[in-house]
């Protein structure tokens, strides 16, 4: 996620980084390429004449853009959704650690220093492990490190043979609370409360996991890129008669327009991913490893993550 403040004046237009520029300008330089050449044939093609009025320009170009501001909308509402989501787990995960902490009764007082042998401990390491898991899930990458002694070793290698691992955790979450209740550390309908968060927990993970395997309709998005494309390829031959020399200037500013947006409803459309403009999931998990390991009185602590060269991953 780009995190900057808004340039003033003329550095609006020498902002690179987090630009949808570096995404579009081979098209851009190829439709401002062909306006040139329109504009020095004055429209001639082969010795025909190619007579394009700005009418048929004029109907199509105000549906295209309003079709582009509503998949933008639809695309913004699922990196909309996927941040609330995640900002629900950052919540859940603070309540799960006070609940653990306050509610299952253990023989010696709470402490950090219990290791995994306190399954009070055990659990909150347990939900920096499923923020992680998470993560890596959405963005089809592979755990390198993080959950190094937040879980015992037989746990950490059965997860790393399972397909779905924020699942496995939630499981093993379940056996232990089961076995807090036998025991008698916590009352049955504490228990449910704790339950009750670990479920909204898992919820936050399928309400991503739907948003990452239910992209918008391809057949809607290949409709807008073939009318932005042909609209933008056709104008110059539309406005060289009315405009001469100032066609390709014109047909820049309307193709970074059209092929801008376009591309950027392709890029936040999934909101999970590594781009630049995407959720910033490793600062999500980083913001939760440190609440939850300050919360249990650790203190040696992760740093935040800050941007790097304006970005936030």
């Amino acid at each position: 996620m780009i995190v900057r403040d808004r340039p003033s004046g003329l550095g609006l237009f020498f902002v690179l980084k987090g630009s949808v520029l570096s995404r579009i300008w081979k098209v851009l330089l190829v439709n401002t390429a062909l306006a040139i050449v329109v504009t020095v044939v004055h429209g001639t093609l082969f010795k025909f004449k190619i007579t394009l009025t700005a009418i048929p320009f004029t109907l199509i170009g105000l549906p295209l853009a309003i079709f582009l501001g509503f998949r933008n909308n639809a695309a913004y509402d699922r990196y909309w959704e996927g941040r609330k989501l995640w900002g629900q787990l950052v919540a859940d995960t603070q309540n799960f650690t006070r609940q653990c902490q306050s509610l299952i009764q253990q023989p010696k007082p709470f402490s950090a220093s219990l290791g995994l042998t306190d399954v009070r401990v055990r659990m909150i390491y347990r939900a920096i492990a499923y923020a992680h898991a998470l993560r890596h899930r959405l963005r089809d990458t592979r755990e390198a490190g993080e959950l190094n002694g937040l879980l015992r070793e037989e746990e950490g290698r059965q997860m790393g043979q399972t397909m779905n691992s924020p699942n496995f955790l939630m499981l093993q979450m379940g056996v232990d609370l089961g076995q807090c209740v036998k025991e008698g550390r916590i009352d049955g309908c504490l228990a449910a409360v704790i339950d009750t968060t670990l479920s909204s927990m898992v919820a936050v993970g399928i309400g991503c996991e739907r948003i990452k395997t239910t992209p918008i309709p391809f057949s809607y998005t290949l409709l807008l890129h073939r009318t932005a494309y042909l609209y933008c390829f056709l104008l110059p031959f539309g406005l060289v008669d009315s405009i001469g020399f100032m066609t390709p200037g014109v047909v820049a500013i309307v193709a970074y327009t059209f092929f801008g947006l376009d591309a950027l409803g392709d890029e936040i459309e999934e909101p999970f991913g590594l781009n630049e403009n995407d959720l910033p999931l490793d600062t999500l998990c980083r913001t939760i490893e440190i609440n939850l390991r300050e919360s249990i009185g650790e203190t040696v602590i992760p740093p935040a993550l800050t941007p790097v060269n304006y970005c936030l991953m």
